[in-house]
């Protein structure tokens, strides 16, 4: 363990008392190196670091025990920190490359805290994300009692009216499926949005997918589900999360 970590808690403090008889890790997956945005889960959006954004949501959910950030970065654990998460561990090099499996972490985690019963995974680039859609995500679980459940939103092009290219550029649809001209007649789908999910620790570990039969769906508005993957995504981010840049927005 670093010498600059915390350790992880034993029990939720009294202000967050006894939630569930379900002990629920927030887990927030931070590395260091990013492709897209460097730095980016430290980077300043919208007058705070990006991760901050994530912590603060986590902190202010009703459903978990404790919120642990995953990092192999000592900036990002020292952030992390100063907004009110925990840092038991350091991850692994191995762990934290562009190639490790994003299950992977999460395994690491319960291993080195196996208190807990069940996880819900918060990506920091899902900034948009509030506490009601992390509570809500854990509450459909109990619902339906599904050992998993993934925050969706819809789509903002439905697949129905995409095409794939074949080698001479021409195009074909990309379902097999008869054309739907109007948007009112197109079928319903969803898509994984980032933002939370939730899975019991030992269904994850067995089926270590958060995407395997059983799972079900809380479903998300599109104005929480951006997910920041791009600098265009950021810029989008900005507005949406900054008074002033939203109202000149408005008013262009």
């Amino acid at each position: 363990m670093s010498a600059t970590t915390t350790a992880a808690p034993a029990t939720p403090d009294a202000a967050r008392g006894d939630r569930a008889a379900t002990r629920i890790l927030g887990l927030v997956p931070a590395r260091g190196g990013s492709k897209g945005i460097p730095r980016k889960n430290i980077k300043r959006l919208a007058g705070k670091p990006l991760i901050g954004w994530t912590i603060e949501s986590a902190l202010r959910s009703t459903r978990l025990a404790a919120v642990v950030v995953s990092t192999d970065d000592e900036e990002i654990a020292a952030v992390a920190r100063a907004y009110g998460a925990a840092t038991p561990f350091m991850r692994p090099a191995e762990l934290a490359r562009d190639d490790t499996p994003g299950v992977d972490p999460v395994l690491h985690a319960l291993a080195a805290l196996p208190e807990f019963d069940a996880v819900v995974l918060l990506q920091p680039t899902s900034p948009l994300r509030m506490e009601e859609d992390i509570d809500g995500c854990v509450a459909q679980a109990e619902r339906m009692a599904a050992p998993c459940v993934i925050s969706v939103c819809e789509p903002r092009h439905h697949p129905g009216w995409m095409y794939r290219l074949d080698a001479h550029g021409l195009i074909a649809p990309l379902l097999d499926q008869p054309p739907v001209l109007r948007r009112q007649d197109l079928p319903p789908v969803y898509a994984a949005n980032g933002a939370v999910y939730f899975a019991r620790a030992d269904w994850l570990g067995k089926t270590r997918s958060f995407t395997a039969a059983g799972t079900a769906a809380y479903v998300m508005p599109a104005e929480r589900s951006i997910d920041l993957d791009t600098p265009l995504d950021w810029r989008i981010a900005e507005i949406l999360m900054d008074p002033t840049l939203r109202s000149r927005a408005v008013a262009a």
